[in-house]
């Protein structure tokens, strides 16, 4: 049995690093890894948002001593996977888990002859692009498969989170039922308790302590762990304790590999907009998922709710303390829909189910109009036809419609992330969307476009000031 996942706590290294950084007394204790990645070679990027900065962070099963053949066998796979977007203008953050055995249609990926093998992509699991070729390969794919553009990469190994929680003095846990899975080298009474690093590391990978032994129980697990960790980090301790400050950076950087652009001067500038964050401001939550029914050991997203999620995040509208209500496109004639919606609500008088049109594909990802045919299916709308588009291909989605179709128009601009509508006088029947590759961006659907922070609590979502558990 693999290890498993362990706690998704990347993120907190992430704020943490860049807040130690700031004392000159130990600035010299970060020095951490890099890896090349090339995002101008992943083809046509998600749009990136003002004041968001969205960072993959990874846990991978890379291991040493007697267990390092393993990484020579299998290949280093990150188990755990979660995108942190966080607000720098507004001060707050929502880390999104990727469960590793999802499945999805991967890009393919070049390998580079020596360590990574390369892949021709398609259908496959997740965590299994960076085996085909590293840091670069693994954001492409998550990317890809979201359309949340990604500013930066971070990895953290085994070592470094069970030596992460060692430095702070371990984290205070509620443990409802008593624990013995020898799988995770895991015995835990039950009650409130401060757990050590090998604790809290056995605990975020056991199965056997979750409800249904499964992955996703251990997600929610992670997820409470990354809570406790950020209570204990916002005590003050680490941020007045010189000698605590440098064992942490230490025990953080010695184990974390970022992207080449994941500089100090960026962690500082994350750090400083999170400094004073409140923990109810910093929201966790797994993206919806359903069982595969062809491999019951895997899933797949749960539609629309995952792209009602991911298009949210993608628009930067998953993140509390923001201004903006999460409303959908604009579908104003020529402007952008980033603004939440037309000038009459919902379109004006259209209704989805008046709506009829073809979807165009003019990003150059593969099968992307039969994903948006489904989810506009799914809003209401009919939708005649999917290829490519012949007479009209713009670098910005846009919606074409007839004289008389503005209604509609706007109607279809609003459940998108971004788009612009434009008039075709000889253009007859249906609208025509073509998806742009400059700016495309998830559907998010209708009403309030997508989950904004209050919906976060409808998809089992917590904050890191919440521990979900009951302890007598």
């Amino acid at each position: 049995m693999s290890f498993g996942q362990w706690a998704a706590v990347g993120a907190t290294g992430v704020v943490i690093a860049g807040s130690l950084a700031a004392y000159a007394a130990v600035g010299d204790a970060l020095s951490y890894e890099t890896e090349s990645i090339e995002p101008d070679a992943w083809g046509d990027r998600p749009a990136s948002v003002d004041g968001t900065h969205n960072i993959l962070v990874l846990g991978t099963d890379e291991r040493a001593g007697d267990d390092a053949s393993y990484n020579d066998a299998n290949g280093i796979r990150p188990d755990v996977l979660m995108i942190a977007s966080i607000d720098v203008d507004n001060g707050g953050a929502t880390m999104v888990n990727l469960p590793r055995d999802l499945v999805v249609d991967l890009p393919a990926c070049e390998g580079n002859g020596e360590e990574y093998a390369g892949s021709a992509g398609g259908e496959d699991q997740l965590n299994h692009a960076m085996r085909y070729g590293g840091l670069d390969c693994q954001g492409n794919a998550v990317e890809s498969v979201t359309g949340v553009h990604l500013d930066h990469m971070l990895s953290i190994d085994f070592a470094g989170f069970k030596n992460m929680v060692d430095s702070v003095g371990g984290v205070e846990m509620c443990v409802p039922e008593p624990i013995d899975d020898p799988k995770a080298h895991l015995q835990l009474e039950a009650g409130e308790q401060r757990l050590d690093g090998s604790e809290a590391l056995g605990l975020a990978r056991s199965r056997a302590s979750t409800e249904y032994g499964s992955d996703l129980g251990r997600i929610e697990n992670q997820q409470r762990m990354i809570g406790a960790i950020l209570r204990e980090v916002q005590s003050g301790e680490i941020l007045t304790k010189p000698d605590i400050l440098r064992d942490f950076l230490d025990s953080v950087t010695d184990s974390m590999v970022t992207d080449q652009g994941f500089t100090l001067d960026v962690m500082m500038e994350l750090a400083g907009a999170m400094r004073e964050v409140d923990l109810e401001n910093m929201h966790m939550v797994t993206v919806p998922v359903k069982d595969d029914p062809t491999d019951p050991n895997k899933v797949l997203f749960q539609e629309p709710a995952a792209q009602d999620l991911l298009g949210a995040l993608a628009a930067g509208e998953a993140l509390p303390g923001s201004d903006d209500s999460g409303d959908g496109g604009s579908g104003e004639e020529g402007s952008d829909s980033g603004d939440g919606g037309s000038d009459s609500e919902g379109g004006g008088e259209a209704e989805p189910g008046d709506v009829s049109l073809q979807v165009l594909n003019n990003t150059g990802r593969n099968g992307l109009a039969t994903e948006v045919e489904t989810l506009l299916n799914a809003e209401g709308f009919t939708v005649t036809g999917t290829g490519n588009p012949q007479e009209r291909a713009p670098d910005a989605t846009t919606v074409y419609h007839g004289p008389g179709q503005e209604a509609e128009a706007e109607l279809v601009a609003s459940a998108l992330t971004t788009a612009t509508t434009e008039e075709v006088p000889d253009l007859e029947g249906g609208l025509e969307l073509v998806m742009g590759g400059a700016d495309w961006g998830p559907v998010v659907g209708l009403d309030e476009g997508g989950s904004g922070g209050s919906d976060l609590d409808e998809l089992g979502g917590t904050t890191a000031a919440d521990e979900e558990a009951v302890c007598e």
